[in-house]
């Protein structure tokens, strides 16, 4: 019998702890996968945050550090420093990046860091109670903005690729989505160049994916999906916004 899939050997043999229709199992598949593909599971560190992506080091099977709200992206400067021949990346969601770890983030990249960002942009926070964030679309109910969001007193919703792209010393920016089969592979492609511009010594790469949160949303996996397509991309599009590094 021909087998059509095998779990990656960098994830971990275990149960979901997401809810149904969360796209968070996807995306670390996706990681897992690349590291896999690439020989790297005994060379890499993880570093993961509060909110659903703490779970990540539940999946993981390299080695992993939780970090506090929003600085996943100073503990892997440090971990990178101290261990420059390892492979170091952060998992972070949008209520943690684009919000407590902006900061973080932006000077991360604007030192030029040799990490690599893997950013979940799912308009919500999702763990601690379906809350507004920054990435909120416009008219988005949420439980801190039961009305919709709104431009005025609120603002947009964060471009976070688009701000990261303008930072001189970031390498490569690309958003994607996991909303179909098409786009998952794109997705990966994105991810493995990522990683392989940190192994290249090309300094600070980010790919954002655009995922989904049911729960949080208070959709079905299947409607949730289709609001990422038809409401997400739409504001959030699609494709590289910098890379300085080139074909690998």
């Amino acid at each position: 019998m021909a087998v059509v899939f095998q779990r990656p050997k960098a994830l971990v043999d275990t149960e979901t702890i997401y809810c149904p229709g969360c796209t968070h199992g996807i995306i670390h598949r996706l990681v897992a996968e690349v590291i896999d593909d690439m020989g790297i599971e005994g060379e890499t560190i993880g570093v993961y945050p509060v909110g659903c992506s703490v779970f990540a080091y539940k999946f993981f099977s390299c080695d992993g550090i939780q970090a506090s709200h929003g600085r996943a992206p100073a503990v892997a400067t440090g971990i990178k420093r101290t261990l420059p021949d390892k492979f170091v990346f952060t998992y972070q969601g949008d209520g943690d990046l684009a919000a407590i770890g902006t900061g973080e983030t932006i000077h991360g990249a604007h030192r030029g860091e040799n990490i690599t960002v893997i950013f979940v942009n799912n308009a919500i926070y999702g763990m601690t109670g379906g809350q507004m964030a920054p990435t909120t679309l416009i008219d988005q109910k949420t439980s801190t903005s039961p009305y919709g969001r709104k431009e005025k007193g609120q603002g947009l919703p964060l471009l976070v690729s688009e701000m990261m792209a303008q930072i001189p010393s970031s390498t490569y920016i690309e958003r994607v989505s996991v909303h179909s089969v098409p786009h998952i592979l794109k997705a990966k492609k994105a991810i493995k160049k990522a990683f392989e511009n940190q192994i290249q010594g090309k300094g600070f790469s980010m790919v954002e994916v655009l995922g989904a949160c049911p729960i949080g949303w208070g959709l079905s996996p299947v409607k949730s999906m289709k609001f990422v397509e038809e409401k997400m991309i739409p504001y959030y599009p699609l494709g590289v916004f910098k890379d300085e590094g080139g074909d690998n």
